[in-house]
């Protein structure tokens, strides 16, 4: 496929499984048409369950986030920080100031500030305390400066008291949305075994069998994903019942007409 340019997204979550929720459909749709994709964790994912160790779990996490890469087709890394001891330091910072600088890439997605998780707002902080330094040489000179500012955009999350979220780029997904539940369903781990546990999912924790459990998930996923397109009837194409929505964050560059599409088009249409 011939690309007016090949970009480079990153995708930067507090923990292994929150971009595939919230970006699967577009890392699926960037790379029908050949751009690359980078999903960085900044925490381990060590804390999340109810049965297993601290050890056992980042382990297993690992697993699920190398088959959540193999189902999206993306790159994907995970940072050397303890899930739920993730703090905008200044030694974050310059880690991920450092991983940011080596992928140079054209945009960057991340959490708002605005919610219910300290590793998640933490990590929100982090990406935008980055989003001015990535671009000063002297700081963590070790490492150039990438060629061209990033684009920062913001996830969308359900959090409206104090500063509701606006979307600005909207992303169709209705013919990836199995696809996107495939890779969130590789964290094992965490639909199947913690979060039946922490969020009272008696009907999932009580299902006899691993393919009843999988139907139930993927029933309330296609829920989920739902709701996000039902959020803005104004801003979605006819018909579409599923999609992905980015707020512009104005620290970085602008958005571009071309970095629109590439994240908009459905290829063939």
């Amino acid at each position: 496929m011939h690309l007016v340019e090949q970009y480079r997204f990153m995708m930067i979550g507090a923990h292994p499984d929150d971009m595939e929720l919230r970006c699967g459909g577009l890392a699926l749709r960037l790379r029908q048409k050949g751009h690359r994709v980078l999903f960085l964790s900044m925490t381990d994912g060590g804390a999340g369950h109810h049965r297993m160790t601290r050890t056992e779990l980042v382990r297993r996490r690992s697993e699920e986030v190398q088959a959540a890469a193999r189902t999206l087709d993306i790159e994907y890394r995970i940072m050397p920080i303890a899930d739920g001891r993730l703090e905008p330091s200044l030694d974050a910072r310059d880690m991920l100031i450092r991983e940011i600088r080596q992928y140079a890439p054209h945009v960057i997605m991340t959490h708002r500030i605005v919610d219910y998780h300290p590793d998640h707002r933490a990590c929100g902080q982090l990406v935008m305390d980055c989003a001015y330094m990535v671009n000063v040489p002297l700081y963590c000179p070790a490492v150039p400066c990438p060629p061209q500012p990033p684009v920062f955009l913001s996830v969308w999350d359900r959090f409206s008291r104090r500063d509701p979220f606006s979307p600005d780029v909207v992303v169709p997904i209705d013919d990836l949305v199995e696809r996107k539940i495939d890779a969130a369903l590789c964290h094992v781990s965490q639909f199947y075994e913690w979060l039946p546990h922490v969020e009272g999912w008696k009907d999932v924790g009580e299902a006899p069998s691993f393919a009843e459990k999988t139907a139930l998930l993927r029933a309330q996923l296609r829920s989920r994903f739902s709701a996000e397109a039902r959020l803005y009837p104004e801003r979605m194409p006819a018909g579409c019942r599923y999609a992905e929505t980015f707020e512009w964050n104005e620290y970085g560059a602008a958005l571009t007409g071309e970095l629109r599409r590439a994240m908009t088009e459905i290829p063939g249409e």
